[in-house]
């Protein structure tokens, strides 16, 4: 079965200010359990601010290094997930869901990408 990649997306200082909803840890726990148990979740984390980051970038044949915080950047990635499913419908799916468990206040978007399994084999 295919894997994709889920890059969640946030406006890191907007996010700053997010109103923590009272049920909201637990929405995402019941859809953690069941994504899990559906055998789907094969690993997701937050990110740490891009304060604590650094971007390296090769270009002219040097590396150059940028320490964070990226304030130029108006969305950065907030965390991912690595799902496993039929195909992509199913992970535009389980996405929208992960997405609908925050809070209506919030703005948080997603970028989904099919991983290419010929260059990246998943582990036996």
């Amino acid at each position: 079965m295919p894997r994709f990649m889920s890059l969640i997306r946030i406006d890191e200082q907007q996010s700053q200010n997010f109103e923590m909803d009272p049920a909201f840890e637990e929405r995402m726990g019941a859809l953690f359990a069941e994504i899990t148990t559906a055998g789907v979740m094969l690993d997701t984390a937050g990110l740490l601010p891009t304060k604590e980051g650094t971007r390296l970038l090769w270009d002219g044949g040097k590396v150059t290094c940028t320490d964070g915080p990226f304030t130029e950047t108006k969305e950065v990635v907030g965390g991912y997930a690595i799902i496993q499913c039929k195909d992509m419908a199913e992970a535009v799916e389980w996405t929208r869901r992960f997405l609908e468990v925050h809070p209506g206040s919030w703005t948080v978007g997603a970028e989904l990408r099919q991983i290419d399994e010929a260059a990246n084999p998943p582990e036996a």
